[in-house]
């Protein structure tokens, strides 16, 4: 059977675009070297074991956590491990980036008047850094952290509470992710216009992604190709 699934929007029948934050927006290479290299690095330090050790501690407490509103959350995971996970991120900033065409698609946005919200699971210590560094808080009418609703985006009460919040149409909604779980959650719950992301880390191969329709970049929703880091 051939594939129907959208390349685009269908953007004259959208009011409000939603758009993630880590792997969407930001380069997820910044998250996934903190959390698989760097924090197993200071807490072996910490505790005086060898990195392998600390993998073998670590691993399973984050796999037991992922999907919940602790696995983004700052000051939990400055308590269970006994470092300070935001200055740690502080320290580190200058590694955060957008992701190739990125600011050009939400540069497009404003230029085209688009309400638009940054929706992310990122505790408000991590949404503070990236900002600082990046300044994308520039390009958005909103901008909701789920430590707010007390829910991460994985659930219903999210989408009941921002849309509580933000009074948007779902049928007239757009919404963008890297996250299938998360992109499941906002097709739950009736947004009509939902695509992921097949490259959040600029760093490794591309996922196939046969749920949802997909792009390698949001710039690729304008149907603009990139070149560069533009």
């Amino acid at each position: 059977m051939a594939d129907t699934s959208p390349t685009s929007p269908h953007w004259p029948s959208i009011d409000l675009v939603l758009l993630d934050m880590d792997g969407t927006l930001l380069d997820l290479h910044f998250d996934n070297h903190f959390w698989l290299e760097v924090i197993p690095q200071r807490y072996a330090k910490l505790h005086r074991i060898t990195l392998e050790r600390a993998r073998e501690l670590l691993d399973p407490r984050f796999a037991a956590k992922q999907g919940t509103l602790d696995w983004y959350c700052v000051d939990f995971w400055t308590r269970e491990l006994s470092l300070n996970v935001a200055e740690l991120k502080r320290e580190l900033s200058e590694h955060v980036r957008f992701l190739p065409g990125a600011e050009r698609f939400l540069q497009a946005l404003r230029d085209r008047g688009l309400r638009t919200a940054l929706v992310t699971n990122a505790h408000q210590e991590s949404l503070a850094v990236k900002a600082k560094q990046t300044d994308l808080i520039r390009y958005f009418d909103h901008v909701v952290s789920s430590h707010r609703y007390g829910v991460p985006k994985e659930h219903p009460e999210f989408w009941q509470a921002l849309q509580a919040e933000l009074e948007f149409e779902p049928a007239r909604t757009l919404f963008v992710d890297d996250s299938i779980a998360v992109l499941r959650a906002a097709r739950n719950y009736g947004i009509a216009q939902i695509f992921a992301i097949t490259h959040p880390d600029s760093t490794q191969q591309g996922r196939i992604v046969e749920e949802f329709p997909a792009v390698r970049s949001v710039i690729d929703l304008l149907g603009v190709t990139v070149t560069g880091d533009g």
